[in-house]
């Protein structure tokens, strides 16, 4: 691997990056996130900051993609036709919360060799996003040429859950972390800032009441309720907001009398990709996955959108990084530490019962 330093690192990934915040505020993003306990990260190509939260409100200026900002408070405001009624307030005005991914911006102790007797270790990255350098280019995955041809460069976004096989000091005496997604990867490899990425424990995933019985989760697809629940002997004991396929019938329901498709598969983390080589998609690093319907629906975390409430994905039930590890935790089969993936057959499974009522 070719070293540089932080600086000239840090450097060169901000003139790539080209997201310029409103007013010029923040005009070196990767070198200095703001001092915020809450930030948001702008997950589309740009939003306009409205004076009001009101979608009639005028336009004070716009946020492009990767912008971070301070999160002041979530607040309602109008916007016709969308369950969604949330905003975001900014120092700068109000954007629509669904465009906002929820961040944090928190450095690591990185270790400094991969640990005797362990093939690599899974992380999470706890800053707004990291650049990372191509080891082997040119890019495979769709992903990232998508970000070339946006003019970003390779980055991993916080929440995300991937998988280090190397770790190398570089010649500035920093450490990178070497990233190959163990699923799902058509081979490309990176290398990235150890300090963006909290290395995972065992005890943190260890399975939530595994004794009990009779687990069931029911995930109501109605547009105008996109919710999940987690229920043990009938007594719900967890609930949260989801997003469902956003085309009709993309999210398939359960049979009447069934109690449901069973979970067939579970992974840490995995790149899920769907359509053609042409017109498809791929999404790398999507992390606490937990397939209930043939090879493609899963429950899973997201964290290119905040639109729960509303469906928005291909198909996949999308819910928050929070809410995808407790139910990952909680439901059944109970994947190695590892290895970060399981399959059962038959009905062993937690049922996952698909409604829309």
């Amino acid at each position: 691997m070719k070293t540089i330093s932080r600086k000239e690192f840090i450097k060169t990934s901000s003139l790539a990056a080209g997201a310029i915040l409103l007013a010029n505020r923040y005009p070196n993003l990767n070198e200095e996130f703001p001092a915020s306990d809450r930030l948001g990260r702008i997950a589309v190509g740009k939003v306009d900051v409205m004076l009001r939260p009101d979608y009639d409100s005028p336009s004070v200026g716009t946020y492009y993609e990767d912008t971070v900002v301070p999160w002041l408070r979530e607040v309602i405001g109008p916007w016709p036709f969308r369950n969604n009624q949330r905003w975001v307030e900014t120092e700068d005005g109000y954007i629509w919360g669904p465009n906002v991914q929820p961040v944090k911006n928190l450095l690591n102790s990185p270790i400094g060799a991969m640990p005797d007797g362990m093939e690599g270790i899974w992380v999470e990255v706890t800053v707004p996003w990291v650049n990372a350098i191509l080891d082997n280019p040119p890019a495979r995955s769709s992903w990232w040429r998508m970000q070339n041809r946006k003019n970003l460069p390779p980055r991993f976004y916080f929440s995300q859950i991937l998988w280090v096989d190397q770790v190398k000091e570089g010649s500035d005496g920093n450490i990178w972390y070497r990233i190959n997604e163990r699923y799902g990867n058509p081979g490309d490899l990176f290398w990235a800032p150890a300090e963006a990425f909290r290395p995972i424990s065992q005890a943190e995933v260890m399975p939530i009441n595994p004794e009990a019985e009779n687990k069931q989760i029911v995930v109501d697809v109605a547009n105008s309720r996109q919710t999940l629940a987690c229920f043990e002997n009938g007594k719900e004991v967890y609930y949260c907001r989801i997003s469902s396929g956003k085309i009709p019938n993309t999210t398939p329901l359960t049979a009447i009398g069934s109690d449901g498709f069973h979970i067939w598969r579970k992974l840490h983390s995995v790149q899920m990709s769907g359509g053609s080589n042409q017109a498809g998609w791929m999404i790398p690093g999507i992390g606490w996955v937990s397939f209930f319907y043939l090879e493609g629906i899963a429950i899973h975390s997201t964290f290119w959108h905040n639109n729960y409430g509303e469906p928005s994905s291909h198909g996949c039930i999308n819910v928050a990084p929070e809410d995808a590890k407790w139910i990952f935790r909680w439901a059944s089969p109970v994947t190695p530490y590892q290895e970060g993936d399981i399959v059962v057959s038959g009905n062993e499974g937690t049922p996952v019962k698909v409604v829309e009522y």
